[in-house]
């Protein structure tokens, strides 16, 4: 009997609840139901905001549902509750319901516990969806088998009967589904740790622990990859309990990733040197990739030739909403870079291109500073469009730059998106580049920063 089998059968006659639908629950629920196992749906949506087809389809299978303002009542007529990783893993009514007996997970937490075959997990405060997603087309070029999900992808723990040994799993992972994680990946990454979502944290010293149970819980026969160049990142050595390999920019590690002095990206194993590909060949822009491609090269190394990420570097176009180019329209280029929901995105965004840009920023504010990006701004910024709740904070951060002179980037407060592409297009000229970079989360207007990226992308086509 497989672990997964077994899991199924014992959880057979418990009460199973589930905080929230969606991308990760939707499917989980539907084998749970489909398995006979009892299960209740809670969510703040009051009945009539339910998703009609969803709530008519999971009652004729036998779903229960608890909606509305008091919904997290019911977790505490339940023997096992799932919570999605938008549901902070401290809020005080699951730590409460912890120390009353009933088990708190999550879809993510579960499938480490019962995945038959090998992980390869990345997290990080930037860098890691297109990293993550470089390991799964290395992996897959060479003939493996790969399930990619986590924060990106698709959920696996629904489809853990299907994966066989000789498969392997690619996932990224938050730090919200990081925080409850008492099982590590095979292989661990962490691309770099920056100030980020401390408006749920609520302090730094949270963020970074969370991040580190990536590889807290792995064994001597693990694999760690951290970033040389990013201090608090290379300063979680001393917890690694396996093999420990960097990724550096900067340079000749011992044992690990670099950037030749040729523009070769190259894995040191402690003195012998093997050469992958150029970053010129490397097809998406910005040396924020070519960090990203010595990370998954980090990752990979020893099960991925040198030859298939050379093949991959000269045909992959990169991640949607990650410095993905829309179209060009009277000479005027439109990069959709929706992802970049912090300073340091932005950074890598301004990077990425030599001329002086056009940017659109604003969006939710997640309690981290804007000081960061500000004097990057001024250099190679000549047109900051500003909108949504932080407008006036960025605003702020970037003529208190030392480098601000009046004019200098010009500043634009607009009401929306459509506002705001609408003044990209009437003030940009031919060779501008114009891009969507917040620096913010997008729920002040959007219920995620795909649907503000896709907003973008319809106005910038509609032009």
């Amino acid at each position: 009997m497989t672990k997964a089998m077994k899991f199924f059968q014992d959880i057979k006659d418990k009460r199973v609840g589930f905080i929230g639908v969606g991308v990760s629950h939707n499917d989980l629920i539907k084998v749970f139901l489909t398995k006979g196992i009892n299960v209740v749906i809670m969510d703040k949506k009051s009945e009539d905001e339910f998703d009609e087809t969803l709530y008519e389809e999971f009652s004729a299978k036998g779903a229960e549902f608890a909606l509305g303002e008091n919904y997290l009542d019911e977790i505490f007529n339940c023997d096992i509750v799932f919570r999605t990783p938008g549901f902070y893993y401290n809020n005080e009514v699951l730590t409460k319901a912890r120390k009353a007996g009933v088990v708190i997970t999550s879809e993510m937490e579960t499938f480490f516990d019962i995945c038959p075959c090998k992980i390869y997990a990345m997290t990080g405060s930037d860098g890691k969806t297109t990293t993550t997603t470089l390991i799964s087309e290395f992996l897959k070029a060479e003939g493996k088998r790969v399930h990619l999900g986590g924060n990106i992808g698709k959920a696996l723990l629904p489809i853990v009967e299907t994966i066989s040994d000789d498969d392997v799993a690619v996932v990224e992972l938050s730090s919200f589904q990081l925080i409850s994680m008492r099982e590590s990946p095979d292989v661990a990454g962490i691309t770099n740790i920056t100030p980020n979502h401390l408006n749920v944290h609520g302090t730094m010293e949270e963020y970074v622990e969370a991040k580190t149970n990536i590889l807290r819980h792995q064994n001597a026969f693990s694999r760690t990859v951290l970033s040389w160049d990013n201090r608090t990142t290379r300063e979680l050595a001393p917890l690694v309990r396996g093999r420990l390999c960097y990724f550096s920019r900067f340079e000749k590690v011992e044992n690990g990733a670099f950037l030749r002095d040729d523009g070769m990206l190259c894995y040191n194993d402690h003195g012998k040197v093997t050469e992958y590909v150029n970053m010129k060949d490397i097809r998406i822009p910005g040396m924020h990739n070519v960090e990203n491609y010595l990370t998954a090269i980090a990752m990979t190394f020893g099960d991925v030739s040198p030859e298939t990420v050379a093949k991959v570097a000269r045909e992959f176009g990169g991640v949607e909403h990650r410095i993905e180019f829309v179209r060009e329209l009277d000479g005027v280029k439109y990069y959709n870079n929706s992802i970049a929901s912090s300073p340091t995105r932005v950074l890598a965004c301004l990077a990425s291109f030599d001329q002086k840009q056009i940017l659109i920023q604003g969006g939710s504010d997640k309690g981290i500073s804007f000081e960061p990006m500000a004097d990057e701004i001024c250099r190679k910024c000549k047109l900051l469009i500003l909108m949504g709740e932080t407008k006036e904070k960025i605003k702020a951060a970037v003529e208190g730059s030392p480098l601000y002179k009046e004019g200098y980037p010009k500043i634009v407060i607009v009401a929306d998106m459509q506002e705001a592409v609408e003044t990209a297009h009437k003030l940009a000229v031919s060779g501008d580049i114009v891009s969507l970079s917040p620096a913010c989360a997008s729920f002040d207007m959007y219920r995620m920063f795909e649907d503000r990226g896709n907003h973008f992308k319809k106005l910038v086509n509609e032009l």
